[in-house]
């Protein structure tokens, strides 16, 4: 299968393992409203980097496992620890850190990625729940008040990345060790529908997701070092590869900034970008001064 992007278009944007503060091989990648790339280190560091690529700075750290990452309108960063199993939050404005998802200790096996729905002021968070069985599921919080609890029940086999479609009626979740994507339709309650699958049989072990402006919906693999496109017509397509695991080294996430895809590489230390034909959504608006 070609790539339908070479190679060669895709650039280290920010490279962790040359500078004084270090970029501790990243899971996730998510953008202000700035165009600053914000990312998550091995030992639970939140990084925040400058748009042009220049600085990395290390904003705060939760002692844990920084997983997936993202911004809401308001400015402020979710961020899933699966040290301890929570959910916190982080004012990148004064750099504090605080517990977000209010929940009975425990409850949460391993939060994996938050996803932000500003249509109904909440939070959905998948939770991985174990590596050797199926479990529940998706979470949800009130985005003011961090009150919460299971929402979508059924087991999942390694629930990971997520994406949520442009006008809100669809959550997209990977499922890592079921090799495949499925789609959770939400109702005019903001209830969770019945699960289908959108794509199956994924080569090995899909892992993050995020949606262009028009609807297509890149999937970054952990293994192999790849990057695919299920476009509006239900082609799954083969849109970034490195065979070497060099530039793309275990991507498990990925973020857009206009028509910028930005990948963080779990296998290495650095951010790659690439220039893709279609842009992501529109990012968070700035909080009010």
């Amino acid at each position: 299968m070609t790539p339908l992007v070479p190679l060669d278009r895709a650039a280290v944007f920010f490279d962790g393992g040359r500078t004084p503060v270090r970029l501790r091989h990243a899971e996730c990648v998510a953008i202000d409203a700035a165009g600053d790339v914000w990312c998550g280190g091995e030992s639970g560091e939140i990084y925040r980097i400058d748009h042009d690529g220049a600085t990395l700075e290390l904003v705060a750290s939760n002692n844990g496992a920084t997983l997936g990452i993202a911004f809401d309108e308001a400015g402020y960063l979710y961020v899933c620890d699966a040290f301890v199993g929570a959910v916190d939050r982080l004012d990148p404005r004064s750099g504090e850190l605080r517990r977000f998802a209010r929940v009975e200790q425990g409850a949460i096996r391993v939060p994996n990625f938050p996803v932000v729905d500003t249509r109904r002021g909440c939070l959905y968070v998948s939770d991985s729940h174990s590596f050797e069985e199926a479990g529940p599921g998706i979470w949800r919080f009130d985005l003011e008040t961090g009150e919460g609890g299971l929402w979508y029940s059924d087991p999942l086999r390694f629930a990971n990345g997520m994406a949520l479609s442009a006008d809100g009626t669809t959550l997209y979740v990977a499922e890592t060790f079921a090799r495949r994507v499925i789609a959770i339709e939400i109702d005019d309650g903001g209830r969770p529908r019945e699960k289908r699958v959108v794509v199956d049989r994924v080569e090995r072990l899909p892992d993050g997701l995020a949606l262009d402006s028009v609807g297509n919906l890149l999937v970054s693999c952990y293994e192999p070092s790849r990057i695919y496109r299920l476009d509006t017509d239900g082609n799954f397509d083969l849109l970034l590869d490195d065979p070497d695991a060099h530039m793309l080294c275990h991507p498990t996430n990925c973020a857009f900034r206009g028509n910028e895809l930005f990948i963080a590489n779990l296998g290495r230390c650095h951010i790659t970008r690439v220039t893709l034909d279609v842009g992501g959504l529109p990012l968070p608006v700035p909080a009010a001064a």
